[in-house]
């Protein structure tokens, strides 16, 4: 039985599958490779780079008009700015890949010789020059990994590749392409050699075109699920297709995680006689995040990077961007798949990033606050969420420990948005979940507690999040619109609107209150409901 794979380069005997050389534009690849060119694949980890690669070797291969080579260079990182280790491990990976590949063992004759023959500057541009002249057709030479090279070995291997680009085809190969997380262009590696900054775009200024490959497309997402109910026969109810898509906005790993979670992890998943339901997506979502799995570790590691920190503090405000922030940061935070553009400007790229970011950044203070904070407390009697006497407690808690924690915490700006969100966490746990909706520019926070109650009722809570930057009366009017608003878009039966007062000289006397209004409606708004307006 073929699986959705979470692991690796898509085996298409062993996996669910959308054919590789369909991810990206084949036509205009091709187009590239005929003329000659040095080009860039980038995409997101994780996102079928590698198959694709290795399914345009087969491709090109086959067809008999070039030798194609794929080659990861990602030994090379250990060596960091020692060029002479990191040239060294690509010549025995390319050596390696050639005979396998290719059945050419030419490389493979001189690896133990090549560097002190023509030192580490030189020997990877004069072993793929000399081989090409030895071969009967054109070389296309597939790079993957490239910007997990660090420092003076980057600079190197691609100034080998550009010194050679004037000797191309007969003398060095025809064609090029560098596969990565980034576009070269938004390279800054720092050399030990010339202590100075080189940007990727002067290393390599032979670049053609910068390709990107995208996630899966709503119909492409539904049909890589619906592989396995042609194969199983087990059927997806209604709404399941939709909560993948929703969840994962087509990441590819995103989609085979969720899929293969229902269907291969859960035990009701794996009866085949059973039909995979949407609670059982929200389930497995919950699971890949708890579980702190490797694609959303890594991505979240990110997060700790200063150039990160610069967009997405900002976004979990939804306030707008430094004005003195470049575009390379911008541009690094995109390529990472972290961020996307939406019809609200930018957002984080899917409902899993946005619930793993604050968990992340919250994950010591979520820690103490399950020794702290039972949850008996906030659940009344009759199974639904107290949500006065939550609001209640965290005012407090806000007030004993919110200078403290924002003292320490490297997202100072968002601190207090990142509390309540790992309060909310810690009682909703087990119990509930919680939906975010943050991005830049929105002047607030959105959150929906969702909280299942015995008698069957679902529970809807709206939290709107907003600091106080003008008079607190104009911030409540503004406040109650769009918590009202989001209210009308959820079916929400509560609502609360959470206003954060930064002035450091005022009081907290004067800070904390709670009050009840009645939004009345507007022309553009035209529903009436109560808010409860907490300050902090």
């Amino acid at each position: 039985m073929r699986f959705f794979n979470t692991a690796g380069p898509v085996n298409c005997n062993k996996h669910y599958y959308l054919p590789p050389l369909s991810r990206f534009n084949l036509e205009d690849i091709l187009n590239l490779i005929h003329q000659e060119k040095f080009f860039v694949l980038h995409a997101p980890r994780q996102t079928g780079k590698t198959s694709s690669l290795l399914a345009l070797q087969s491709y090109l291969n086959a067809e008999d008009h070039y030798y194609a080579l794929y080659v990861n260079v990602e030994s090379g990182q250990t060596a960091r700015g020692d060029v002479r280790r990191g040239i060294q491990a690509i010549i025995t990976q390319l050596a390696m890949q050639a005979e396998i590949t290719l059945k050419n063992t030419f490389i493979l004759k001189q690896v133990s010789t090549a560097i002190e023959a023509y030192g580490e500057d030189s020997a990877l541009g004069v072993l793929l020059s000399s081989w090409c002249q030895t071969l009967e057709r054109p070389l296309v030479l597939l790079i993957d990994e490239i910007d997990a090279l660090i420092g003076d070995t980057l600079i190197s291997v691609l100034r080998q590749l550009r010194t050679g680009y004037t000797s191309r085809p007969l003398n060095f190969p025809s064609s090029v392409i560098l596969c990565g997380v980034r576009d070269v262009r938004d390279y800054r590696i720092y050399s030990d050699q010339e202590k100075s900054i080189i940007t990727g775009g002067s290393a390599f200024n032979v670049k053609a075109e910068s390709l990107r490959l995208g996630n899966f497309s709503r119909i492409e997402t539904d049909e890589l699920c619906l592989q396995h109910t042609q194969e199983t026969g087990q059927i997806f109810e209604s709404g399941v297709l939709d909560a993948i898509w929703e969840n994962s906005q087509g990441q590819p790993w995103l989609v085979n995680a969720l899929a293969y979670e229902v269907c291969f992890k859960m035990e009701s998943g794996r009866d085949r006689s059973v039909p995979i339901t949407p609670d059982m997506v929200e389930e497995a979502k919950t699971r890949l995040i708890i579980r702190h799995e490797t694609h959303l570790d890594q991505l979240a590691d990110k997060l700790r990077e200063e150039r990160v920190r610069r967009i997405v503090e900002p976004m979990i405000e939804g306030t707008a961007v430094d004005s003195t922030i470049n575009d390379d940061d911008l541009s690094y935070v995109l390529d990472l798949g972290l961020v996307t553009r939406g019809p609200e400007g930018l957002q984080i790229a899917n409902p899993i990033y946005r619930e793993v970011i604050p968990r992340q950044l919250t994950t010591i203070t979520s820690l103490n606050l399950e020794s702290t904070i039972p949850r008996a407390p906030f659940i009344q009697k009759d199974g639904r969420l107290n949500t006065r006497h939550l609001f209640e407690q965290f005012q407090q808690f806000y007030r004993e420990n919110s200078g403290s924690w924002l003292e320490i915490a490297q997202y100072q700006e968002a601190g207090p948005h990142l509390l309540l969100m790992a309060f909310l966490q810690r009682v909703v746990n087990g119990g509930g979940r919680i939906n975010r909706e943050y991005g830049l520019g929105r002047r607030r926070l959105d959150l929906l507690v969702i909280w299942p109650t015995p008698s069957g009722e679902i529970q809807r809570v709206v939290i709107e999040c907003k600091v106080l930057y003008n008079s607190l009366e104009k911030t409540i009017e503004e406040g109650l619109f769009q918590t009202v608003r989001y209210v009308d878009v959820c079916g929400a039966s509560e609502a609360h609107l959470v206003i954060f007062d930064r002035n450091e000289g005022r009081p907290w006397e004067k800070k904390i209150f709670c009050r009840e209004e009645v939004f009345e409606g507007t022309d553009k708004l035209p529903v009436r409901f109560p808010v409860t307006i907490w300050g902090m």
